[in-house]
């Protein structure tokens, strides 16, 4: 098979072209920079061809979809800055990137025939009550401008193509980027106690689970709407941090705290991420490893 990969200057798409390396697959990544940005770990990025790509050209993307004609897109590219993204003079390039991108590559997949996962989130839900949502829920109610403007991804997805995969994730971290456990730690380093809220639960999703995860997809026409986190069950970001400080050595001390006493968003969260994966197991796919599990070998490879 081959693949085209976008957004691979961030945690996930480094992860999806090194696990694409490692199988033999031929694979081509993308992202805004002229060159490839993200860490130089030895792996894809001197073994796999890469093109700068603006996905808000229209004309551009369905150029290099059309030159490459791959067997599958695996579309990692987006705007993440969920805070930022509320802000008025950011609005109209978040929906660009999130939305019109989105589109622009699903156009340009159905034109070569190809399979497209698209990676959405969490935040399409509006993160009431306690019950775990399902993978195929269409209860939408975005809570922020981040979480519309993916769902509007996901509907630009599924309406222009049948064959998508379409993966909501959440509490990403991965070795090419921020994230969470690399940024408390560091403060965690400087401070001899951090806040952490204990209102919002869900689960960790390590890229480099995620990613083998991804391609196992690829590799099938199972389509349709899936959850992908780690196992090892629901927890708050206070359990999280709590678990990577200990297992890093850290004892810097770690407070709880409600979201509305933290109030240091700008965009509303949701209180309720649990995502239910039953559906992966029912497709016959492996689900990714626990999630303290995933935090060890991170920590390992991270090198902090």
């Amino acid at each position: 098979m081959k693949f085209f990969v976008t957004g691979v200057n961030g945690q996930l798409g480094h992860d999806v072209m090194n696990e694409l390396c490692s199988r033999g697959y031929e694979g081509v990544g993308s992202d805004l920079s002229a060159e490839y940005s993200g860490v130089a770990d030895g792996s894809f990025v001197t073994k796999m061809p890469y093109i700068s790509l603006d996905i808000t050209d229209k004309d551009a993307v369905e150029k290099a979809i059309q030159d490459i004609k791959p067997d599958a897109v695996i579309h990692c590219a987006a705007w993440t800055a969920v805070d930022l993204a509320e802000d008025d003079d950011k609005v109209d390039l978040v929906r660009k990137v999130n939305v019109d991108g989105t589109r622009h590559i699903a156009e340009a997949c159905r034109a070569v025939d190809c399979k497209m996962v698209y990676l959405s989130t969490d935040y399409v839900f509006d993160g009431q009550g306690t019950e775990p949502w399902k993978a195929d829920c269409k209860d939408y109610k975005p809570l922020n401008v981040y979480g519309q403007t993916k769902l509007d991804g996901e509907l630009a997805v599924s309406e222009i193509l049948d064959k998508y995969f379409i993966v909501r994730i959440a509490w990403v971290f991965g070795l090419n980027g921020k994230n969470f456990i690399k940024t408390m730690i560091t403060v965690g380093k400087t401070h001899d106690e951090v806040r952490v809220v204990n209102d919002q639960i869900g689960t960790p999703t390590y890229t480099f689970d995620l990613a083998r995860l991804l391609i196992d997809m690829c590799e099938t026409e199972k389509y349709g709407y899936y959850h992908a986190t780690n196992e090892g069950g629901y927890i708050s970001w206070y359990d999280f941090c709590k678990e990577f400080y200990r297992q890093y050595g850290l004892e810097t001390k770690v407070t709880p705290v409600t979201t509305a006493e933290y109030g240091l968003s700008k965009a509303a969260r949701p209180f309720n991420s649990r995502l239910d994966k039953s559906k992966l197991v029912e497709a016959g796919f492996t689900p990714l490893p626990t999630w303290q599990d995933a935090v060890r070998r991170y920590l390992e490879e991270a090198q902090l």
